[in-house]
Formats: structure tokens, C-alpha cells, sequence
């Protein structure tokens, strides 16, 4: 969408969208589940579909197929990929510290705290996380802390 229009019912400018959703294979469904739930909340993502037969989850902030933004699937063997993440924008960086004190608390494992990666741009406030299967997944807030004067 290269001069903006609806998606999902959000109205988007300027912007073009080029993912429309990611899947990621799981080893143990309900172990996942509790993590996704819980470390995607504060981000403003909810599970909002589950697959019959224990096949895994839709999660989004909209109901229904249109709303689907990750999805997690039971898979056999599942390995991370290396030299892959990925990352979730978090609304502000007390969201970003709440995914991952909450991924800390559902079996997630600590893979960068909390706070400022200059090195990619002077706001750019993420953290990293391994979810249960070892998969790097991040929370980042680009907005600055407080206005720039000019």
C-alpha cells in the first residue's frame, strides 16, 4: 500500500506495509501460550484465535483472520534460527520493561535488558528475550523520552 489506506481497520499514510503476519513453530503449545500471552499483552496484542487439536494460536489487535499479527504452530524438532529475531514496537518503553520483566515470569529467558541501543539510533529503548523454545524475541519503543527543542 504505497500511498496509504485502510488495514485492518487502521488507517495507515505514508506507509507500505509489507508483512502481514509471522508464524513460529513451538515445541510445547501450552507452555508458548502462557509466555505469548502474557509478554504480547503489554504490547497490545491478545491471542485471538486457537487452532483446533492443539495446532496453536493466532495473535492480534483486532478479532477475526483480518486481526492476525503472529502466529504460533506445535511443531516437531524445533530449532531457533540462527541469526534471526524477532521484534514487537511497543507503545512506549514501560511496555518494553513490562515484556520483558513479564517474559522473566513465564519461562522466557533474559537475552538483553531493558534500555537505550545507541548504537542504532539515540532512542531506539529495546529488550531482548529467548522464549521457551530459544527463539530471540524483542520489544522496542523508538519514540524519545521527552521532545527535542529546535
Amino acid at each position: 500500500m504505497p500511498h496509504g489506506g485502510n488495514v485492518g481497520g487502521a488507517l495507515v499514510t505514508g506507509i507500505v506495509v509489507v508483512l502481514d503476519h509471522v508464524s513460529l513453530g513451538v515445541s510445547d503449545l501450552i507452555n508458548s501460550r502462557r509466555f505469548y500471552d502474557a509478554v504480547l499483552r503489554p504490547l497490545g496484542l491478545v491471542r485471538i484465535v486457537n487452532f483446533g487439536n492443539g495446532r496453536g494460536s493466532d495473535y492480534g489487535a483486532a478479532p477475526g483472520s483480518l486481526g492476525v499479527e503472529f502466529t504460533i504452530t506445535t511443531e516437531r524438532d524445533v530449532q531457533p534460527a540462527q541469526g534471526m529475531h524477532l521484534c514487537f514496537r511497543a507503545h512506549d518503553r514501560a511496555a518494553v520493561r513490562e515484556f520483558h520483566r513479564l517474559a522473566m515470569s513465564n519461562g522466557g529467558h533474559d537475552d538483553g535488558a531493558p534500555g537505550l541501543r545507541p548504537q542504532y539510533h539515540a532512542s531506539y529503548y529495546g529488550a531482548f528475550v529467548l522464549d521457551p523454545d530459544g527463539h530471540r524475541i524483542e520489544a522496542v519503543c523508538h519514540a524519545p523520552e521527552s521532545a527535542v527543542e529546535i
